[in-house]
């Protein structure tokens, strides 16, 4: 071999390291990034308001975790795809020994095609200059990460909506023991009243009996209500991906949430601002882009393409590299399918069918859509209304249980009524709080109904 011949065979070897090179770092650094994520473990929350809790449940949940790695992979078969644009270098190496080299007749005499050793080296390259995958790929990579993006969004609204109600529902739990613990001081307190009031004689059992039957029955509730928390509890932190072992210090401010259930119900809902309506804009766009791609199937695949070969022939395998016959060629290649029973024109016509149907779809959705607002509309204002009047409810049983307990004492008043008065208040309460939070989840449905919700 010469040394001109030997060059070039280290400088083609060296290209190819370099190649392989980054890709190889790459893999490892990738490797290195997915175990460092996976050995993460999702932190304590501190405050548990609900802004802070739906971003946790954003941030760490499985779902939304799993729609971002979508989205990683996502851009990675674009690059892949985009990858077939730029030139396509390879090496190819063959060593081959004959132990019977292929005999031939030529003029009537028996000549020996071929020695007894061969190697071949080869380095090719070939360029796309029409195909249309590649071309779909380029045309379609932004839509594609766009679907993808939308995916995890439509997500993190559905997860969003669910936790605001499963906080909701811990709340009025929560409000629902406070009630009953306020009772039980109470009722402990009048307990004792009708116990000093039956030893002087001044009543008989029946006071004394109904507060215990009272008694027994709210300590009941509350424990009810606890184990009800516990479950609750438990669904909140599912929904967040929260450590189960770990406590959840739940924030909230009565007043500001009784501010924050206004809502203008006069707004009317527009189905282009809903995530869902997005996602079918940019699949109809993908569609488009598959119907162009089946209708370039009748163009032909072009591509130019060479190689350099250095080919080493000899009889002695030990001097088989000693002398090269190299070479080489360029050229340029089309193809065009003529005849395939039809296949083009049926994935042509398929193509546009699905196109026609995500018309449909979107047709579809603003039916449901506006169906699903008026539902969500309607549940907000009946709500509000009950919310409302239970207000306005508790502050009245407040008033009246105040005012008989001070005409008891005084003697004025029975202890049944006392009794039937506490019972109001109670219930007055307990429903206050019901509707409050009921009317908060139904005004989380009527932002998701008009596509305002956004995470």
């Amino acid at each position: 071999m010469s040394q001109t011949q030997h060059k070039k065979s280290v400088f083609f070897l060296a290209i190819l390291l370099i190649l392989k090179i980054p890709s190889v770092l790459f893999a490892q650094t990738s490797v290195s990034e997915n175990v460092s994520e996976n050995t993460s473990t999702n932190p304590k929350l501190e405050q548990a308001t609900l802004e802070n809790v739906i971003q946790y449940a954003v941030k760490n949940h499985p779902q939304i975790q799993q729609s971002l790695i979508d989205q990683r992979i996502v851009e990675n078969t674009i690059k892949s795809k985009l990858a077939d644009w730029y030139p396509q270098i390879n090496f190819n190496y063959n060593l081959q020994h004959n132990f019977i080299v292929q005999t031939s007749i030529i003029g009537g005499n028996p000549i020996k095609l071929g020695v007894s050793n061969t190697s071949a080296t080869q380095f090719s390259v070939s360029q796309n200059i029409f195909n249309r995958d590649a071309l779909l790929a380029n045309k379609s990579q932004n839509d594609v990460r766009l679907q993808a993006s939308q995916s995890t969004a439509n997500a993190k609204i559905t997860l969003a909506a669910n936790v605001s109600k499963a906080f909701y529902a811990v709340l009025a739990t929560k409000q629902q023991i406070k009630v009953s613990e306020g009772d039980i001081i109470r009722l402990q307190r009048s307990l004792k009243d009708a116990k000093n009031q039956y030893n002087a004689g001044t009543t008989d059992k029946i006071d004394f009996k109904r507060v215990s039957i009272t008694l027994n029955n709210t300590i009941a509730l509350k424990k009810s209500n606890e184990e009800l928390l516990k479950a609750r509890l438990q669904t909140l932190k599912s929904l967040m991906a929260y450590p189960e072992k770990e406590d959840l210090a739940i924030v909230y401010d009565t007043l500001q949430m009784e501010r924050d259930i206004v809502i203008d119900t006069l707004q009317q809902v527009d189905f282009t601002s809903r995530i869902e309506y997005k996602q079918l804009s940019t699949l109809k766009n993908l569609r488009e882009a598959e119907l162009k791609y089946n209708k370039w199937s009748y163009l032909p695949t072009v591509a130019v393409n060479g190689a350099y070969n250095l080919n080493f022939l000899n009889n002695s395998f030990s001097d088989l590299y000693s002398k090269n016959y190299p070479n080489s060629f360029a050229a340029l290649t089309l193809s065009l399918p003529i005849f395939q029973g039809g296949k083009r024109k049926a994935n042509i016509n398929s193509a546009e069918w699905q196109l026609k149907r995500v018309a449909l779809d979107v047709s579809n959705l603003k039916l449901s859509v506006n169906s699903e607002y008026q539902q969500a509309l309607a549940t907000y204002k009946s709500n509000l209304a009950v919310f409302l009047s239970q207000k306005e409810n508790m502050e009245l049983a407040k008033e009246v249980y105040d005012l008989i307990q001070l005409q008891y004492r005084s003697g004025i008043k029975t202890y049944l009524e006392v009794i039937t008065s506490e019972t109001d208040l109670r219930t007055a309460r307990i429903n206050y709080y019901n509707s409050l939070y009921l009317v908060l989840s139904s005004k989380v449905d009527v932002q998701k109904a008009l596509g305002q919700l956004a995470y």
